[in-house]
């Protein structure tokens, strides 16, 4: 609502003047009749549908649904597109693009005549991008996600969206799987609509405004093609209005602690190491303090309970039929605040009261967890001054201790040139490190991070490394890589400066990534060191190089940091 406690889009339609008379006047080419415009809530439905945008290909059907639920509780439903970031089509990155999207959506929001938002999303990027546009807004704000594919099928065996792509491509690159089988594999992994059924970025993400209380429980889990997600789009559509007439925004959710039990949570889940960078770039939209050391201090600790790819065997369907994350936050509950408001006007441990759990194979007790010990791990050393990551649950256990020469990659064309090269000096024991493929250095700090491994070591039978990037990688990845080091190399961070034959020391348990060369040494590398030339000289992508913060910032633009509320700031009358 606007600070007269009217509703923000009566500036809009309820006026009588060519102001009004135009945003009336035109509104009606669409049908609306005239009680659309007699001062009941305008709530946008901000839609992330694309054709090239697969995981999200059925939001105009689910986008009706919600449509349905506004018009039943006494609403003025409009729809708007804003910039549909697809994992899988997109190239260099959609993370490049993340800020871009997030900068449409608060821009839309804010110049239109909506009380009241529904986010549409589901791949990887479009639930922190749509998240961050509408929290520098700060209205009334509702997230539903488009819910998961239904398990892959090859060959009576349940696969993985992006876990078993990558597992059947480093067999098919040892020799061990056929072109045909590999083929087969891949008609049968996406047999529904929806987004990766693996724990991976989308699903983490969905979980994420679970957790945060932005979505109506069990909307995490729900697969992409079960009515009852449709069903949740109705109930969704019915509570923004109720919420705009609590005036119930963002700004009361999105406390300290809410971001702490979305840190908890996401341990538990075994969630994606991507979590880290968009819940960070989400505080600092809501001024909320948060930093690295707090995915650390607060989740590095925490029992894995959810047995899911990439980290364990199930995928998200088989975890919704076990209780979802309404039964993960109930055995949690010692650990997280569930006094946390939600969107449904009810606490978080009112919104999980009686959940339980059907299947304790998927969803392990608190006191029974599939692992101890098993948040991502915030490591820091002379390698990484201001942080680096690792998810243990997803890493060889005889690898989170180890030391080992530097084979050295300058960029990832590097890579590709030389990683199947018989000349390679490359042993099992090796580091492989990656530059040039942080926030500026790419640009964009794109899911490079798990590269794969030489193919001569493939043929020896090793399956995982000790890998090192300034970059990311998929949720849906595996193997003990090191991820998001701060700063990047393309900003002259220690990464720069790392030579082949350098030994590194991994010590996942002490928390440190080191490189085993003296201050001295360093200083001479540092001195010689020349900055690369900026990868792009125009356009968003220029803008976004000049802008950008670090990994351990949360990868925003430092204009974006913040927000500037509904108002609009000039008009023209």
């Amino acid at each position: 609502m606007a600070e007269n406690g009217k509703l923000r889009s009566t500036e809009w339609f309820g006026t009588i003047d060519i102001h009004g008379f135009v945003a009336r006047g035109w509104a009606r080419n669409q049908g609306h009749p005239e009680q659309m415009f007699d001062g009941r809530p305008v709530i946008g439905i901000c839609n992330t549908w694309s054709d090239l945008t697969p995981c999200n290909g059925h939001f105009r059907i689910l986008a009706e649904t919600i449509k349905r639920g506004v018009y039943e509780a006494g609403g003025f439903p409009l729809e708007f597109p804003v910039l549909s970031l697809g994992e899988t089509m997109m190239k260099p990155t959609t993370m490049l693009y993340r800020n871009l999207a997030s900068m449409d959506v608060e821009e839309s929001i804010r110049a239109n005549p909506l009380d009241g938002v529904v986010l549409l999303t589901g791949c990887d990027k479009t639930t922190p991008a749509c998240l961050m546009g509408a929290c520098s807004v700060d209205l009334p704000t509702l997230v539903v996600s488009g819910g998961p594919m239904l398990n892959g099928k090859y060959r009576a065996t349940n696969i993985g969206s992006g876990t078993d792509a990558a597992r059947f491509t480093t067999e098919l690159r040892a020799g061990t799987m056929s072109q045909t089988e590999y083929l087969e594999a891949e008609a049968s992994i996406s047999r529904s609509d929806g987004h990766c059924m693996t724990m991976g970025t989308a699903s983490t993400m969905a979980c994420m405004v679970e957790a945060l209380g932005l979505t109506l429980p069990s909307g995490a889990a729900i697969p992409a093609s079960d009515s009852r997600r449709k069903r949740l789009g109705h109930l969704a559509g019915n509570r923004i209005v109720g919420m705009v007439g609590e005036d119930l925004r963002l700004s009361k959710i999105l406390t300290r602690p809410a971001l702490e039990n979305a840190i908890r949570v996401n341990a538990a889940l075994g969630g994606s190491t991507n979590f880290i960078v968009h819940l960070l770039a989400i505080a600092g939209r809501m001024e909320v303090e948060l930093e690295l050391d707090d995915f650390e201090n607060l989740g590095s600790r925490m029992p894995m309970l959810v047995n899911l790819m990439p980290s364990g065997k199930y995928l998200m369907e088989d975890f919704f039929y076990a209780g979802g994350l309404p039964a993960v936050i109930q055995e949690l509950k010692q650990h997280l605040y569930m006094d946390a408001l939600t969107v449904t006007g009810k606490s978080l441990g009112e919104n999980v009261e009686g959940a339980q759990c059907y299947n304790r194979e998927v969803i392990a007790s608190v006191d029974e967890p599939f692992q101890k010990e098993a948040g991502i791990a915030v490591l820091r050393g002379n390698l990484c001054p201001d942080g680096a990551v690792i998810k243990p649950s997803a890493a060889s256990p005889e690898l989170l201790k180890h030391r080992g020469r530097a084979v050295v990659f300058e960029s990832i064309e590097d890579y590709f040139e030389r990683v199947d090269d018989p000349d390679l000096e490359v042993d099992k024991d090796s580091v492989l490190v990656l530059k040039g493929i942080g926030p500026r250095g790419f640009p964009g700090m794109p899911e490079g991070g798990n590269i794969g491994l030489p193919k001569k070591i493939l043929q020896q039978g090793v399956r995982d490394m000790v890998r090192i990037s300034d970059g990311r990688m998929s949720g849906t990845a595996y193997g003990t890589v090191v991820l998001h080091v701060a700063p990047e190399a393309a900003v002259g961070g220690p990464l720069a400066l790392v030579q082949n034959g350098d030994m590194i020391e991994l010590d996942v348990e002490g928390r440190h990534l080191n490189l085993e060369v003296s201050a001295a040494e360093l200083a001479q590398r540092r001195a010689a060191w020349q900055a690369p030339e900026p990868p792009v000289a125009r356009g968003y992508a220029a803008l976004y190089v000049q802008h950008v913060l670090q990994a351990d910032k949360g990868v925003d633009l430092d204009f974006l940091v913040g927000g500037s509320g509904a108002n609009v700031p000039r008009l023209n009358r």
